[in-house]
């Protein structure tokens, strides 16, 4: 979730907003063929909030369109009987969501959910999906949940928490305004922050029902799914999920289109679980964030840029540097041709200095 890059084009980012160029499927409409009754809170939007890129027949990465906010990709992978669905979004209105639009692609059931990992904006639409659908994941992402860890999040603050101010600061422009088509364009920003923040005090935690360590393998009708657990990276618990038959895989954030949030991150090991996803099979990435991509090269950039953070951060600690000012000096820009959102000195958000000072400190095993 890190971006170099200003806050706006950051928030843009999370919308999903942003077309493919793997191939598009039709978007549909809100709400489509469900009860009111049935909708969660955070449902009011106007217009499609997925575009369903169609990547392979039967296999589709979900973008956001930003009439809501759902932060996080997903992916959709049809079995013969039913369907498995990477990710969940940021709050149950999103998986709502998703659940109804899907209904134009397909007419199977998700039976399936996987959580790539354990962060609010992968897992905080869990809740939606009942009895008769599994949620997989990580064992480590379910102690997480559980212990409460998806709500007590430096990241869920700084994505989720400034909304308020956000409507606050949208209001005041509203009443100000007196250009029509000015209001029009606010009004409609303002009804988009007003749905995500009643979607946010909706969320109920919901852990995976079932778990693995290392892998797992579901077989559905002739589609092989693998889920994959490498190493630690982005958090102790990333799992992907592999198609070999495809030759795709599903990322979640271990590896995303731009910078990765890392918050939660193990610098070094998360270098090595690269390599290792550099020994699968694979053409197309679907990542959790960003634009799907092909071929191996951000693996390359990805490994790069955390060696050039992590040695920074070695030497501002050894100098005693606290913290938050490292996060303020440290310097990216030679990464700037792989990822062109860093254009200054910094990182923002600056949790993952905070986290490399833990893991020198000896906090965090």
């Amino acid at each position: 979730m890190t971006r170099q890059r200003p806050l706006l084009l950051l928030f843009i980012v999370f919308l999903g907003a942003g077309a493919l160029a793997l191939g598009r499927s039709p978007s549909v409409g809100a709400g489509q063929g469900a009860p009111a009754a049935t909708r969660p809170p955070g449902t009011n939007y106007k217009g499609p909030a997925f575009t369903f890129n169609k990547i392979q027949e039967g296999v589709y990465h979900a973008v956001g369109t930003g009439s809501l906010v759902v932060m996080s990709n997903a992916t959709i992978v049809e079995g013969d009987r039913d369907v498995l669905v990477v990710d969940s979004h940021v709050t149950p209105g999103g998986a709502w969501a998703l659940r109804e639009e899907l209904n134009a692609i397909t007419p199977k059931p998700i039976r399936w959910v996987v959580n790539s990992h354990y962060h609010f904006d992968h897992s905080h639409g869990n809740q939606v999906y009942g009895p008769e659908v599994e949620i997989i994941g990580h064992e480590f992402a379910r102690q997480q949940i559980l212990a409460g860890k998806s709500l007590d999040s430096p990241a869920l603050e700084f994505f989720v928490g400034g909304v308020p101010a956000q409507i606050q600061g949208l209001e005041k422009r509203l009443a100000a305004a007196t250009d029509d088509k000015e209001r029009a364009t606010i009004q409609a920003q303002l009804d988009v922050q007003r749905n995500h923040l009643e979607g946010t005090k909706a969320v109920r935690p919901t852990p995976p029902t079932m778990t693995l360590t290392h892998t797992m393998t579901l077989h559905r009708g002739a589609r092989e799914i693998r889920l994959l657990f490498l190493g630690r990276g982005h958090t102790a618990g990333d799992v992907i999920v592999y198609l070999p038959k495809e030759r795709i895989i599903a990322t979640g954030d271990l590896l995303v289109e731009a910078t990765s949030y890392m918050g939660d991150a193990f610098f070094t090991e998360w270098i090595q679980t690269i390599e290792a996803l550099k020994q699968v099979d694979f053409d197309t990435v679907l990542p959790g964030h960003g634009r799907a991509f092909t071929g191996k090269t951000k693996l390359d950039h990805w490994q790069a840029y955390l060696r050039d953070f992590w040695a920074q951060a070695q030497k501002f600690h050894m100098a005693g540097v606290p913290w938050e000012e490292a996060a303020k000096q440290v310097d990216l820009r030679g990464n700037a041709v792989n990822y062109p959102g860093i254009r200054t000195a910094g990182i923002t958000p600056n949790h993952g200095m905070r986290r490399a000072y833990e893991l020198l400190d000896g906090k965090v095993k």
